[in-house]
């Protein structure tokens, strides 16, 4: 790795998270950055495990989301594993995932199914139950060397910092569950009356100060009479 430009890219990154206005935005901007940042890296997402439940907090690439899923599901697989705590580990490198992998059987045909060569992952903190990782994904077997794996600990810092301003996982739990209500009842908007992203959000926004509610309710609602038609 080109160390001195990889850190100028960093120092850029740092000032551009500092305008973040919410964890959510500042979490997502950090998994794009380990796609654009990290040699071959093709995808990456940040997880936390509550309660022995899988949540993706950010994602970047198509793969993360179904294979933090599918390790929910299964009760299984490294990021799930690190994102527990388990046996004390910081971090995991899997060089080639298309081999057999006894420690996770069932995630590891998935993995291949999904087109995974090879991941790493880094802890990103620890909070009582509530744990998290940052993990990267690349098709090619054999990417992450010990180099990208320090490259990933210095993005995975900056997601520890992040992290470290919502009090709980909850509290970005829901915040996910708003964004992608509002997102719903705007495109319900859209389609049915033909307005713009910006007129379908002003509409709900209206609708919210007038009859004193919150929005996520106003675009709950939409969603709930949509559904029944």
């Amino acid at each position: 790795m080109q160390w001195q430009r990889f850190a100028q890219q960093m120092a850029v990154l740092a000032r551009d998270l500092l305008e973040k206005e919410t964890v959510q935005e500042t979490l997502d901007a950090i998994s794009a950055a380990a796609v654009d940042l990290v040699e071959g890296c093709d995808a990456a997402g940040i997880l936390a495990v509550r309660k022995g439940k899988a949540i993706t907090l950010s994602s970047c690439g198509d793969m993360v989301e179904t294979s933090d899923r599918i390790q929910g599901e299964l009760g299984e697989g490294p990021c799930y594993d690190l994102a527990r705590h388990k046996d004390g580990e910081r971090t995991y490198r899997i060089e080639d995932m298309t081999r057999p992998r006894p420690d996770w059987p069932a995630y590891a045909k998935a993995a291949r199914e999904l087109g995974i060569g090879s991941m790493t992952g880094i802890l990103l903190y620890t909070d009582d139950e509530d744990f998290g990782a940052l993990n990267l994904y690349a098709r090619r077997p054999g990417t992450f060397t010990e180099d990208i794996e320090t490259a990933g600990w210095m993005l995975a810092s900056h997601a520890a910092v992040a992290l470290a301003s919502a009090r709980t996982i909850d509290q970005l739990e829901n915040a996910m569950e708003t964004r992608h209500a509002i997102g719903e009842a705007m495109g319900i908007l859209m389609e049915r009356h033909r307005m713009s992203e910006d007129d379908a959000f002003n509409v709900l926004r209206r609708l919210s100060q007038h009859h004193n509610i919150k929005l996520r309710d106003v675009a709950q609602t939409f969603r709930a009479e949509h559904d029944r038609r």
